[in-house]
């Protein structure tokens, strides 16, 4: 452990005092949001705090035990606690680690995953099925929730546009690398003579907002539109316009939902994501200027970036950010995702790292 990194620990010791003392005050309790700021970041310094302070405590075992290696009825005990140290310290070292990069505190919220087709025409509306399929099989294994929010489906099947919403346990943490460009290689069932076909769509997934932390709309800027709704849903849905067209007239950004059979339920939940995309928007922007003088391992979150492609002929996935290569693409498309997901994370954290201790 390097002397810049002890230092920060000793610092971050210092301000877990300061933030106990915070939280004591009567004067921060009575503004919730500050409260709830402070105590996230109390939870996570103790955390840290912790760890740090195991780490000098077998720091002083191990030197302690030194000292006896001179006193021959001690040896033997001395060099047992020597060992012990040293593999406690090993694990230490390295949870410190995990636990001193930055975190993302949209981690733990639900997500909405935006698939639309893109170059290719049917054959990209088809693909979007394709992964929507995956991702949904990808939740149910991970026991999440699912929700189709809107979709809008394409003649030869598949969907020009589709948006899910997953709630469940850290599901942003999980799903935040899909955002981007994926590839298709593929014969198209479409295609009469055999020749393999490139297709593209775009996956974009949004954390839910936090209702406390939400865009605030203004009613003055949203033009709401009712239309009835497409697709299966039987007569009700044929005869009445339940479904709802939201548009953000500052940006542009629009927001649909036809799911329900109410059009309350369907406002509240094309608002929804309109918060989520304004937010994204925002956090987007934030981020671009954070990390202009960088370029990230794992992609800049541009939706126009190719992220992926998938080689049905050699059953092969490729993730470009990381160049990794899979031989497993039908068990992948099946929602076996678990592998790609480790490994864009441990390239996210062996990147933080490396900027965590090129920043001490």
């Amino acid at each position: 452990m390097t002397p810049a990194l002890r230092q920060q620990l000793d610092r971050l010791t210092l301000r877990l005092a300061e933030l106990d003392a915070l939280l004591a005050d009567p004067a921060v309790m009575q503004d919730m949001a500050r409260f709830r700021q402070l105590a996230r970041e109390q939870a996570d310094c103790a955390m840290v705090v912790g760890l740090w302070r195991r780490v000098l405590q077998r720091e002083a075992d191990a030197a302690s035990a030194h000292e006896l290696l001179a006193d021959a009825d001690m040896a033997v005990l001395a060099r047992e606690e020597i060992a012990s140290a040293e593999t406690e310290l090993a694990a230490l070292h390295a949870e410190l680690q995990t636990a001193l990069l930055p975190r993302d505190p949209d981690d733990e919220r639900p997500a909405y995953v935006e698939i639309r087709a893109g170059t290719g025409g049917d054959e990209s509306a088809l693909f979007a099925g394709d992964l929507t399929r995956m991702y949904l099989r990808f939740a149910d294994r991970q026991g999440w929730r699912t929700e189709v929010v809107s979709e809008s489906a394409a003649e030869l099947g598949g969907y020009k546009e589709v948006v899910l919403r997953f709630e469940g346990e850290r599901v942003y943490e999980a799903m935040k690398f899909e955002s981007g460009g994926h590839r298709v290689q593929r014969v198209p069932v479409t295609e009469a003579q055999g020749r393999i076909h490139t297709s593209a769509c775009t996956v974009a997934v949004l954390p839910e907002p936090d209702e406390a932390e939400a865009v605030t709309l203004n009613p003055a800027e949203l033009r709401i539109d009712t239309f009835r709704a497409s697709g299966a849903g039987g007569q009700h849905i044929n005869k009445t316009d339940s479904a709802i067209r939201i548009t953000h007239l500052p940006t542009g950004l629009v927001a649909e939902c036809q799911d329900d059979r109410s059009q309350h339920r369907n406002k509240a939940k094309a608002l929804a994501v309109l918060q989520a995309r304004l937010q994204a928007r925002e956090r987007d922007e934030r981020l671009a200027k954070e990390a202009a003088t960088r370029k990230a391992l794992v992609g800049s979150g541009d939706r126009s970036d190719r992220i992926r492609t998938y080689n049905f002929p050699q059953g092969r996935l490729t993730d470009h950010r990381i160049n990794l290569t899979l031989y497993k693409l039908a068990a992948v498309m099946d929602g076996d995702l678990g592998d790609v997901i480790a490994a864009l994370r441990a390239a996210r954290a062996q990147q933080q790292m490396a900027e965590l201790e090129a920043g001490l």
